[in-house]
């Protein structure tokens, strides 16, 4: 029997915790600017790169096999029967085109199931905007997609120079009918996989708890610290373990999306976060808590306790190249109840950093599998309950918002001819966060993708414009900090020119 690639459980996770309300694939929106005089066909072109380039990562070519009455987690088995058709499309935006109009057809795509007979892709080529730009819209399945599969993924997909490299095509092209999988393997298969889940789980238990303690040990030492000089430690410590206040976000969610999309230039943000000694996550949580901030006040909907967001942290030890996710979630405190800007980056900046902390201590300590036999039905009733009852809404709210930061590309990419000119991600939302706010960098932008519950956040373009007048004014607070700086300075130690100012 070939050996068989099973989904870890945090992998099967995502499909487990799938609903039509909570689709669990993540995606981008990219703009690509054509060269001057291009003629050709935007669908055809993307069609034929992909074609020539789907042996280079396995997410191109795998597809699911559920196992007997889904008694354990599925497994990938190779598809060499792909209909490119089937996930690739073609749309033209009707005239007048418009970024709002692009971004709601985005919601209304990302909105829909991936099939998952298929392998779980989908991608649209999108004509009809304004001169000679093009749009390309992708969603690829959680399942499916971790930071390694990522990594492959984007090299197969782009190219880092105008002219598309020479892709080599495989000497042959796998037989059909590879995997012709029965009851009986697929069920032995099952066993095997459990049982060497729960060996490895028992191996792992020691470091685990050695983990734990450490992290225990390290943070009562930080609180006794904290509450003896009564600073911002210890007030974070007292909110660590409470619920987040209920926002507008925390409800229970319809398959209706709203999408929209900010770019920032990332030199900039990053001047003004070496000036007040934080992080360009630590500005980008900033800016999604003053946003957040002024978009509930102005509906007189800003609870009087601290915004929470949830946030994905990699456990991944280093030099782990497994293709699988191994993410946790913390929790960082926004401070959207404190109207000194500068204090809300404190705080925002001394809570990520506790939670980096924590988080340290757990790498490579946290089980990423586990057994899995009854689980596919146990959680898929469970998802399936949470919306059926809006349990959600009943519960205690663990966070009200997640926001993550992806790594950048820090070079220009092209695709079928085109340059890149935006990297908007589309990410997931689920039954009681009804938004999502995903920071992902690109070349020289910083762009910000916030994905909502269409019912919760119908005007999530007024969110969206929020951003801009939040980061304009960190960047006037930031001159008067730099000129506090030079003022503070020893005369002797000043440049001449503020010397002669004073």
């Amino acid at each position: 029997m070939n050996e068989m690639n099973h989904l870890s459980a945090l992998d099967a996770g995502f499909l487990h915790m799938e609903t039509a309300e909570t689709p669990m694939h993540v995606g981008s929106l990219h703009h690509f600017e054509m060269p001057e005089g291009y003629a050709g066909n935007w669908f055809e072109d993307v069609k034929a790169h992909v074609a020539q380039r789907m042996h280079l990562a396995p997410v191109f070519t795998r597809k699911l096999a559920a196992m007997p009455f889904e008694l354990a987690n599925p497994i990938w088995i190779e598809d060499d029967d792909i209909d490119l058709d089937q996930h690739i499309r073609h749309v033209t935006l009707p005239a007048p085109c418009s970024e709002e109009r692009l971004h709601a057809l985005i919601a209304r795509l990302h909105s829909t199931l991936l099939d998952r007979s298929r392998p779980l892709w989908e991608f649209y080529a999108i004509d009809g905007l304004p001169g000679n730009s093009r749009a390309f819209y992708m969603k690829l399945h959680h399942a499916g997609i971790d930071g390694k599969a990522g990594v492959a993924f984007a090299s197969a997909m782009f190219d880092a120079t105008p002219e598309p490299r020479v892709i080599r095509k495989p000497h042959r092209r796998k037989s059909a009918g590879r995997y012709q999988l029965g009851f009986a393997e697929l069920l032995g298969a099952a066993v095997q996989n459990n049982v060497a889940q729960t060996a490895k789980l028992v191996s792992m238990l020691p470091r685990t708890a050695r983990a734990m303690y450490a992290a225990w040990d390290e943070g009562n030492k930080e609180w006794a610290k904290g509450a003896a000089s009564n600073g911002l430690l210890a007030q974070l410590k007292t909110m660590k373990f409470k619920a987040a206040p209920r926002t507008p976000f925390n409800v229970t969610i319809t398959n209706q999306r709203s999408f929209t999309g900010v770019s920032l230039l990332v030199d900039d943000v990053k001047r003004v976060a070496k000036l007040h000694g934080a992080s360009v996550n630590d500005v980008g949580m900033w800016i999604c808590s003053t946003a957040l901030r002024r978009y509930l006040k102005d509906a007189n909907e800003l609870p009087d306790e601290s915004l929470m967001a949830a946030v994905p942290i990699s456990v991944r030890a280093e030099g782990d190249t497994s293709a699988n996710n191994q993410v946790t979630m913390g929790r960082v405190e926004l401070f959207t109840n404190e109207g000194d800007p500068l204090k809300r980056l404190a705080g925002i900046k001394a809570s990520a950093q506790e939670m980096k902390r924590n988080a340290g201590g757990m790498r490579g300590a946290i089980p990423m599998d586990f057994p899995s036999l009854g689980v596919p039905m146990l959680a898929s009733g469970m998802a399936s309950l949470m919306g059926r009852s809006k349990l959600s809404e009943r519960l205690p709210a663990v966070a009200n918002v997640l926001i993550s930061n992806v790594p950048r590309p820090r070079e220009p990419l092209y695709m079928a001819g085109g340059k890149m000119s935006t990297y908007l991600p589309v990410s997931a939302i689920s039954h009681g966060m009804a938004l999502n706010m995903t920071i992902h960098g690109y070349n020289d932008q910083l762009a910000f993708g916030l994905l909502a519950c269409r019912r919760t956040v119908p005007d999530i373009e007024v969110l969206g414009s929020y951003i801009l007048p939040a980061f304009e004014e960190l960047c006037i607070l930031s001159q008067h900090v730099a000129v506090r700086e030079a003022m503070a300075k020893p005369r002797e130690k000043r440049r001449p020119e503020k010397a002669l100012a004073d």
